[in-house]
């Protein structure tokens, strides 16, 4: 369900907004253990607001009895006046009156739930983490605090407050077993996530983990582990293949697993199929993936870090937007990713990943069209790019501190990430750009469009090579760092900095110039491969993708994988930060072909805010024919091509057909069969 600031015809959990977020991002990041260790994030956590008020104004015809819930221990002022106790219901007499309610919550967000036959708890009462009330010595109280909308989802029972929120669970066996020494090896048949259960424990069972056959086999290396007695509930781990060892007199009936997932509807899910098996298993694997790194939040990988990390998350949206079109999702993971002021840091620590954050909630309009989490975000967008402007240098670009981390990307080459780097200030650019389209909607003063230009403008003069036609890589201590990476080259296609001729220029000097280094990462091949893709080498793309995530395939693959370098062989293909195991085998950014293959085959992107408008310019290369479906705010665009002809009908929005050099009006709920022969 959307949240909406507009008043519902049904009483709903309320709390204040990015409370829950915050509170369940909490319980959701420190679910990671490393081999029976606890393994908190490594950046600040926030809390929720302890203390909220909720008010409203109500005009009764006639006197009204509302029921009432609260998580944590509250008040209730009617009209000013505290009324004692903590009333199950009240009755609010005829006449126009204000209702206030504060709740006190430590553990969980404080939330409130009334209900009577016109008076319900929604979006349109207002909230404040804020008491700046003060009594005069007259006894009289002075002031008011900061009012917001109140948040709200889809808890829309007394019963189920949000603190109660659990992912469904479905029982699941194993599909094969195996003795082997001292145990037995349980196989799942293919990466998968939830809570083992052991039926008829009695004693003690050590349970080791793997995500493959080798990692649950290897005691002294598998990533997690279990040391589990009788009745003992084990939390939600990653796995396909779970070896079980018990201690003496020590044995059990059976092994489970109770699956974990968000649940989607199917109806309105995204779909791909086309005249070639490998990339129709490509799909498939890759929306498995996405399924598994889609929790309460979008994480990275379920196995190892299971943490909200931007530069992942923002990936995963697009991925979203082509499959399930979980905007609840995004929402939870944005507010989650940016928690509260004061900012001391950036997001996840790491420099880039605070400018992804900005381009994401970007992302989310023009998917969703949703105005009003623009409007809620906009204030945090602010103190956060307030926290970036104050730590430029001289010229206005970024740079690294000491406590920032530069991340771009995991490199298998030499490349440092210190001073003034090229790719920074390209992202930095869009992060204002950002900025200043926001500004722009809610009719806010912007100042960030001539910053945005003054970045770009003085990165040009400085990293720009007009012989190479490449932007070269950093300046530090004055000096500038003359190689030449992929990354920098391709944003600056993607984010439409440098006119047409020079994005081919760059195509050709830097993106498909085997002297430069390539990506290993499937992370950083997501942009390489869109850029390619705006450039009109779907073709070539096609390839990369059956040659790369299907050579993942190829070494047995049932998710995808955080990194894959082709010449590595058989155990090489699992190791990573200089652990045998400790390469995520299902990882979010894994996942691309799913945005791909919908953004940029089915050819089908908004292009006005929500699907208001849309086009879809579909892109046969080598195949004989693909059809598929993309998920909008309010239906789905579906399209088939053949050689020979489209097919294509929508359940919303105004779009347009491109095939060569004409095009076609779509108006919705038609159907269309458009002969290619006549283009």
């Amino acid at each position: 369900m959307a949240m909406t600031s507009n008043p519902m015809p049904h009483a709903t959990w309320i709390w204040y907004p990015g409370d829950f977020e915050v509170w369940l991002g909490n319980q959701f990041n420190n679910r990671r253990t490393e081999r029976g260790a606890m393994f908190p994030p490594f950046w600040k956590q926030d809390s929720h607001w302890p203390t909220v008020e909720f008010s409203t104004t109500v005009e009764l015809a006639e006197a009204e009895t509302i029921h009432i819930k609260a998580e944590g221990l509250f008040n209730f002022m009617l009209d000013g006046k505290l009324q004692f106790g903590m009333p199950d219901e009240f009755l609010i007499p005829a006449g126009a009156h204000r209702l206030n309610f504060k709740v006190w919550n430590q553990s969980t967000p404080p939330a409130l739930f009334i209900k009577g036959m016109t008076i319900h708890s929604n979006s349109s009462w207002l909230a404040t983490y804020e008491d700046k009330i003060w009594i005069d010595e007259n006894g009289v109280a002075h002031g008011s605090g900061i009012y917001v909308p109140a948040a709200q989802w889809n808890f829309d029972r007394m019963d189920t407050p949000p603190s109660a929120y659990r992912l469904p669970t479905l029982r699941q066996e194993p599909v094969a077993q195996e003795s082997i020494g001292e145990g037995m090896l349980y196989d799942f048949g293919r990466e998968t996530f939830g809570y083992v259960r052991l039926s008829g424990l009695v004693g003690v069972a050590h349970l080791y983990y793997g995500e493959s056959r080798e990692e649950a086999l290897d005691k002294d290396h598998c990533e997690t582990l279990d040391v589990v007695s009788p009745h003992q509930e084990l939390g939600s781990k990653a796995f396909r293949y779970v070896y079980v060892e018990t201690a003496d007199n020590s044995h059990y009936d059976s092994l489970s697993m109770d699956y974990e997932y968000a649940p989607y509807d199917e109806s309105h899910s995204g779909t791909f199929a086309c005249s070639d098996k490998l990339l129709n298993k490509i799909w498939e694997v890759g929306a498995y993936t996405m399924d598994l790194t889609t929790r309460e939040f979008f994480l990275d990988g379920i196995k190892r870090d299971r943490w909200t990390w931007s530069g992942d998350a923002i990936q995963s949206y697009l991925m979203n937007y082509y499959l399930r079109f979980d905007t609840e999702c995004v929402k939870r993971t944005i507010r989650q990713l940016r928690g509260k002021d004061p900012v001391t840091a950036h997001i996840n620590t790491i420099m880039d990943y605070t400018f992804y954050w900005f381009k994401s909630i970007l992302d989310y309009y023009q998917y969703t069209g949703d105005l009003t989490f623009i409007s809620e975000m906009y204030p945090k967008m602010c103190t956060l790019m307030d926290y970036v402007l104050e730590r430029t240098n001289s010229d206005g670009l970024v740079e690294g501190k000491a406590d920032d981390w530069i991340f771009v990307d995991w490199v298998d080459f030499p490349m440092h990430k210190r001073g003034v780097l090229a790719f920074e200030q390209i992202l930095f650019y869009k992060a204002l750009m950002t900025m200043h389209t926001c500004a722009t909607l809610l009719h806010q003063t912007d100042p960030y469009q001539q910053l945005a230009e003054n970045v770009i403008c003085k990165t040009r003069q400085l990293l720009w090579n007009d012989d190479c036609q490449a932007w070269e890589h950093a300046i530090e201590e004055g000096e500038i760092n003359h190689q030449i990476t992929k990354f920098p080259n391709m944003f600056a296609i993607l984010y439409d900095i440098v006119d047409d001729a020079t994005k081919r220029n760059i195509v050709d000097s830097v993106m498909e110039n085997n002297k430069i280094d390539p990506i290993t990462t499937p992370y950083m091949r997501f942009y390489e491969l869109e850029a390619l893709c705006m450039m009109g080498k779907q073709t070539q793309v096609l390839q990369e993708i059956r040659n790369y995530w299907g050579g993942m395939l190829r070494e047995g693959a049932t998710s995808f994988w955080e990194k894959y370098i082709p010449f590595e062989q058989g155990t090489e293909h699992l190791a990573m930060y200089g652990r045998p195991y400790g390469k995520s085998l299902c990882h979010a950014w894994g996942a691309s072909p799913v945005y791909l293959l919908g953004r940029y085959f089915l050819g089908i992107q908004p292009t006005q805010p929500g699907y208001a408008t849309w086009e879809a310019r579909p892109y046969l290369a080598d195949l004989e024919w693909m059809e598929g479906r993309v998920p909008t705010p309010n239906g789905i665009i579906h399209i088939r091509m053949e050689r020979h002809y489209v097919c294509i009908r929508s359940d919303e929005g105004r779009g347009r057909l491109y095939l060569g050099n004409r095009c076609f009006d779509i108006e919705p709920h038609t159907d269309y069969h458009i002969p290619i022969t006549s283009v």
